[in-house]
């Protein structure tokens, strides 16, 4: 009943690589950006805070995506929402490329944060209401893997295509999984689970949050929300300054990114440790052991001095947070019933990109006031433990439990 048996099953492998291949367009088109903003600075001369703002607007979109494709998602199907909120960040991206300002290039990544807020949750929960319990959290943490290629792909892009095509190009390319959509709306279903479920269509959005907050899913949904803000804050705070902070460390800018570049590399076996352990151990183990490892990882970075140290510690770093990642969209949707699992999915998701929002701001903040790197990566150390202790004091294990309707 092992990995094989998940990937025997050729209707299932369709299905996660279909659905993986959204979350790596999704990747690519976050990791874009970040590559992007570097050239725009020098051509549109943006100051840092406008380099902010503009990382910002992208998550400020996710924020309001996530709890809107959520509950669009248990009202009108998983598979519908996956399309549309593909085909939103894909059009949004397109357009960005004919952006002639700053504020209309805010505009154009705050439509195309709300598709990417959007699709991620909906899509963990579509492959996690797919599979047989035995595969479930192995499946989901599979899916997560396809983010660390997204990564790399952006990476690829920026590296051949901006040098020579410009920043337009890139966005031009981040529009093609428009196309793809297409493709997917013959290649996936909705999960019977869900098709079962008439009768929980009929829930409005006040209902269906006063549900999540109920008695019986409260200590649920205050672990989740503490959880998904800590891991989002820690994950943007720390990966979108990485280049800056090895510049300040006194590398050289295309050795930054080649450093950023191997980091990087070592998310993927982060997933793959973590597919292994969440069905061995179960979700609360994964979770907290890669936290605490995580923290660790990130006083060690703020610490380290010398290039061994500091890539060393760079790798810890991608390899437990991700292998965490893994982890929390793994166990998010086992901890809801069908009618409300997407709703639950994508409110914790929102409200933890709100940490994703506020971190970037908060690192350019602290470094203006002249802030050391070691006093944010002490900071990083403790909101990270802060989520793991509430995983192990609020969570319960959902390790070969069947998926509640």
């Amino acid at each position: 009943m092992s990995h094989t048996h998940l990937m025997n099953d050729p209707k299932r492998r369709k299905l996660l690589f279909s659905a993986g291949l959204s979350w790596m367009f999704d990747a690519m088109d976050v990791g874009m950006i970040s590559f992007i903003v570097a050239a725009l600075a020098t051509e549109w001369s943006l100051s840092s805070q406008q380099i902010g703002v503009l990382t910002s607007t992208t998550s400020i979109g996710m924020v309001f995506g996530a709890a809107l494709a959520g509950f669009l998602a248990d009202k009108y199907g998983r598979k519908n929402i996956l399309l549309w909120t593909l085909l939103i960040f894909s059009a949004a991206s397109g357009l960005s490329a004919l952006a002639t300002g700053f504020v209309m290039l805010c505009i154009f990544r705050f439509i195309a944060g709300f598709g990417l807020g959007g699709e991620l949750p909906v899509a963990s929960t579509l492959v996690s209401e797919s599979m047989p319990v035995e595969d479930r959290g192995r499946a989901v943490v599979l899916l997560e893997s396809f983010w660390a290629a997204g990564w790399i792909l952006s990476a690829l892009i920026a590296y051949f295509i901006i040098p020579d095509y410009g920043w337009k190009m890139a966005f031009v390319i981040g529009a093609l999984p428009a196309f793809y959509a297409l493709y997917l709306r013959r290649a996936i279903e909705d999960p019977p689970r869900y098709l079962q479920q008439k009768s929980a269509r009929k829930l409005t959005f006040i209902q269906r949050v006063q549900s999540v907050w109920s008695q019986e899913h409260r200590k649920t949904t205050i672990m989740l929300w503490i959880l998904w803000f800590t891991v989002v804050f820690s994950y943007y705070g720390m990966f979108l300054w990485l280049p800056t902070v090895m510049l300040d460390k006194g590398f050289s800018l295309v050795k930054s990114f080649q450093y950023v570049l191997i980091m990087t590399l070592a998310q993927l076996p982060g997933y793959f440790t973590a597919a292994y352990f969440i069905e061995k151990y179960g979700r609360k183990f994964v979770l907290v052991t890669y936290l605490i490892f995580t923290a660790l990882s990130a006083i060690w970075f703020g610490y380290a001095d010398s290039v061994g140290t500091l890539m060393a510690a760079g790798i810890c770093l991608s390899f437990f947070n991700l292998g965490a990642w893994g982890g929390l969209y793994a166990y998010s949707p086992e901890l809801y019933p069908t009618r409300v699992r997407s709703t639950g999915v994508g409110l914790a998701t929102s409200f933890g990109r709100i940490g994703g929002v506020i971190a970037p701001l908060l690192v350019g903040v602290l470094k203006g006031r002249g802030t050391s790197i070691e006093s944010i990566f002490i900071m990083f150390f403790i909101v990270i433990l802060i989520g793991a202790f509430g995983v192990m004091l609020l969570g319960k294990e959902t390790k070969g439990r069947e998926l509640a309707d």
